[in-house]
């Protein structure tokens, strides 16, 4: 591979945000001019009819010429939804999806038994 191409690949910086059955990778990446931009992907972890795993993934690439206007709307778009459904249902949800998802019944019981137990019962 050629030293540019071998550039452009090339990961700066990167974040790895894990929710639930889905992974967001932020990654700074380099053009071949050697500017930078950065990639948003989300992978989220899925069944095959098969019963094999596989990741489905979605790319977002966001150029700096784009950065006010996409912080602007993105902060826009969340201040909305936590006015009007509040922090502490997208909370429950994820709880209940990350339960649903990685755990069996007998542990999400345990879980339930040891969150109600409260400083009197010790």
């Amino acid at each position: 591979m050629m030293e540019n191409e071998m550039h452009e690949k090339e990961e700066i910086f990167s974040k790895v945000l894990r929710a639930g059955r889905r992974t967001y990778f932020f990654d700074v990446r380099s053009t071949k001019a050697r500017d930078y931009y950065i990639t948003i992907t989300e992978s989220k972890k899925t069944i095959e009819e098969d019963g094999s795993l596989f990741f489905k993934k979605h790319k977002i690439y966001l150029y700096k010429e784009d950065f006010e206007a996409f912080t602007a709307l993105l902060n826009e778009m969340t201040d909305y939804v936590l006015e009007n459904k509040g922090a502490e249902v997208i909370s429950e949800r994820h709880q209940k999806d990350f339960k649903k998802n990685f755990m069996s019944e007998k542990e999400s019981a345990v879980i339930h038994e040891l969150s109600s137990i409260t400083f009197e019962n010790i």
